[in-house]
């Protein structure tokens, strides 16, 4: 083979003779396998696309054992892992179609770009799929709010959110933000999008048919993201500020030009395979279409429009500049698809064809300047099962006593601290950067259970959350995961729509660490268990390691997004308080489970002892109890009581529907502050009208669910009294709440 190989680039004897392999991510032993796969020693250009494919971001050699583990089928699966995105079925020749990915590692090095090609990468992967995006959700964690480079991640990350998603004109509806030392210097930024289709029009990521021509769609390709997937596959260094050339500058102009004309194009069916390049760009989008279809593909690299003068084999076909997609169609379409795009003023360039060898080959100025088995590329990946063991924190925490403190006596005092935490509170100054409004169907805004947004023409709706304790992983890993699950499940059911499957952000420290990879295990069993237990199927996500800081690994954080559907629009519901005079009954049993709570660290200062029991089966009996009576009518508002436990979503409600409660809480033995400030899980707080009050409080408890009228709405203050007594234990005025809940994180911005 002649191989063509730049004046500034290693030859192959120097890659192999200098080790520079190793600056890729590549071990020794992997350099070895890959020379075993070629026969011969690599090219600068080989190395580096070996390098990207076999990284974590892109091959998951380190979680794949454990992804194995997850359930992945059910009877409205149409699509789980292993494309763009998954698909389920909601009836009526319809599916959703969903995913969440992080950018973890830019956002921490530059938050606003960071941020906003996170959103368009998430973006490109639903249209890819053939579907229409309708909403995006984020979940963000940063350190504590009071460092002046958390504020700028923190400022930045949420305008970078807000820029993009706005711009293209899709509607940010909901997501979740937790605030915490463990993630100082690695913020965690997981966007998802959630899409619409009809059946006949998914697509596959798949290069059919031999000779057929392989078109790019999309803007110049640049030098910025050059090794992205690779710097998301190392933990943050000093020297990252060193590689801000890896993170993307996106367009989302643009990108609404490529998504419509890409959805005109699949609408027209002449697409035989369609993929966007994300991670690894050109490099990873060519090698996983040729693959899934069994074939191989040429590419021309002269044919691939550059933004820049001079750029080498190596630099196209890693750079992830943004926007950009890969599609396949018959010769005999080429005409019709160039006319599509033409119109939209989008580039399209044929690039190359399918071939039948099996073998990714690139072509520059006449010359071949790679040539690389596919199967190699995407299939044979080394997969590790790295050891495990059990963290010392997590042995020393068994044998804590989170009761230990003394009585809280100012349980108003103590409620203000847990209202004005960022984690709880109002994260308006948030959401109100986002157009959650746009394109008119968002039925619930940001900051109930979980969003809604309705299917035109039909009178159903989709509910969509994104969930994920971080403490509660942290201290109990398996127990954590299985809560992530719940809480996303409480909160699409509190909605008033029937949880129907997840995608996963499985966000962790280095799993070369034995204690980490444990923390991984342990919370992949507690997931893929609640999913089992609850039916919702994990139908893909993304993995995002090395998450690391100075004072070591951040707390280990599944996130977890989820989608339920909502079978008629009549059944959607709020968490705000409703009317004077509606009775409020509390769902479930609430215990002495203080660790891990918001209490805990908004009060005591610490994080520890053991996450709060579940069990699942009660769980899922109160999902379908809840469900049920919603669907009877029967219910005015639903809460889940997470953060902040009992007095947190009493006061959340009452703020959020302006209005007070009165409420009394019969003996259960426990401290007036745990009472209201435990964080027991399998709770939910309801309203009824006075006159069905009754007949809902029967209905749950036929169920099987404890259930209790605790109080009535009405007034303008939350009163709470404890074992019949007179003087209340927390009198609090609603506006005094609201004030402390809605000014504390724009206080601290300040």
């Amino acid at each position: 083979m002649t191989q063509q190989v730049s004046a500034k680039e290693p030859t192959a004897e120097q890659i192999a003779e200098q080790k520079i392999y190793s600056q890729f991510g590549v071990s020794d032993s992997e350099y070895e396998l890959i020379t075993s796969f070629m026969g011969r020693l690599p090219n600068y250009t080989e190395i580096g696309v070996f390098s990207v494919m076999w990284s974590e971001h892109c091959a998951y050699k380190n979680s794949k054992p454990l992804l194995g583990r997850f359930p992945t089928s059910g009877p409205r699966v149409l699509m789980g892992p292993g494309e763009g995105a998954g698909i389920v079925d909601i009836g009526d020749n319809q599916a959703v179609v969903f995913k969440i990915e992080s950018h973890n590692h830019p956002s921490a090095v530059e938050p606003y770009q960071g941020a906003a090609t996170g959103v368009g990468g998430i973006i490109r992967d639903i249209f890819s799929m053939g579907a229409r995006p309708v909403a995006l959700l984020n979940s963000l964690r940063f350190g504590k709010l009071e460092s002046d480079r958390v504020k700028y991640l923190f400022e930045h990350v949420v305008s970078g959110i807000a820029g993009y998603g706005n711009c293209i004109g899709i509607p940010t509806v909901g997501g979740e933000i937790m605030f915490d030392d463990s993630y100082d210097g690695n913020p965690l930024v997981n966007a998802m999008c959630v899409g619409l289709i009809d059946h006949d029009k998914i697509q596959r990521g798949v290069a059919k048919g031999v000779g057929n021509p392989v078109f790019y769609v999309g803007p110049p390709t640049g030098r910025d993201g050059i090794h992205g997937a690779t710097f998301a596959s190392v933990e943050l260094s000093e020297e990252s500020e060193a590689k801000r050339t890896a993170v993307q500058v996106g367009d989302p102009f643009m990108e609404k030009l490529v998504m419509e004309s890409c959805l005109e194009l699949i609408d027209s069916g002449i697409v035989l395979g369609i993929q966007d390049m994300g991670a690894a760009g050109l490099t990873c989008s060519s090698a996983e279409m040729a693959s899934k279809a069994g074939n191989g593909l040429e590419l021309y690299l002269d044919q691939v429009p550059q933004r820049e003068e001079g750029m080498t084999p190596y630099e196209m076909m890693l750079s992830e500049s943004q926007e950009r997609m890969l599609f396949v169609v018959e010769p005999k379409d080429e005409a019709q698809a160039q006319e599509i795009f033409d119109r939209w003023g989008v580039i399209c360039r044929k690039v190359g064809k399918v071939t039948d060898d099996g073998r990714l080959k690139l072509f520059h100025h006449g010359e071949v300047v790679g040539d690389m088995p596919v199967k190699a590329l995407v299939d044979e990946c080394p997969i590790y099962r790295k050891p495990s063991a059990v963290p010392a924190y997590y042995e020393a925490n068994a044998c804590v006593d989170t009761l230990r403190y003394e009585e809280v006596k100012d349980l108003g005092g103590a409620l203000r601290k847990v209202l004005a935490s960022p984690t709880v509170a109002s994260k308006a100054w948030v959401y109100n950067q986002y157009d959650y409004m746009v394109r008119t169907s968002t039925a619930v805004r940001p900051g109930s259970d979980a969003a809604v947004v309705t299917i035109h023409g039909t009178r159903k709706g989709l509910a969509m959350t994104t969930d994920c304790n971080g403490r509660y992983v942290y201290l109990d890993p398996e127990v954590g995961g299985r809560i992530a699950v719940s809480e996303a499940a409480r909160n699409i059911v509190c909605s008033g729509a029937k949880p129907l499957a997840i995608t996963d952000n499985l966000n962790f420290g280095s799993p070369e660490k034995p204690e980490i990879f444990w923390q991984m295990e342990r919370a992949v069993d507690g997931m893929a268990e609640a999913c089992r237990v609850l039916d919702t199927p994990v139908i893909g996500g993304n993995v995002s390691l090395y998450n690391e800081n100075a004072t070591g690994a951040i707390y280990p954080t599944p996130v977890v997004g989820m989608v339920g559907l909502v079978e008629d629009t009549d059944h959607i519901t709020t968490q705000g308080f409703k009317q004077e005079g509606d009775a409020i009954l509390l769902l479930g049993t609430t215990f002495a489970e203080l660790g891990g709570s918001e209490f805990q660290y908004a009060v005591h200062g610490v994080t520890e002892g053991r996450p709060p029991a579940l069990d699942l089966a009660a769980e899922q009996k109160l999902l379908d109890a809840v469900l049920a009576a919603i669907r009877g009518g029967l219910v005015t508002s639903a809460h889940d009581l997470s953060e902040g436990g009992l007095a947190g979503a009493l006061a959340e409600s009452c703020i959020s529907g302006k209005i007070g409660a009165n409420v009394e809480l019969a003996s259960t033995g426990l401290r007036a502050d745990v009472a209201l400030f435990s964080e027991s899980q399998s709770r939910i707080l309801l309203t009824a009208k006075s006159g069905q009050a009754e007949e809902l409080k029967a209905a749950i408890a036929a169920s099987g669910v404890p259930v209790a009228i605790i109080g009535t709405v009405g007034g303008d203050r939350l009163r709470v009294t404890l074992d019949g007594g007179s003087v209340a234990v927390l009198d609090e005025a609603v506006s005094e709440l609201t004030t402390v809940w809605e000014d504390a994180i724009p206080c601290l911005m300040k």
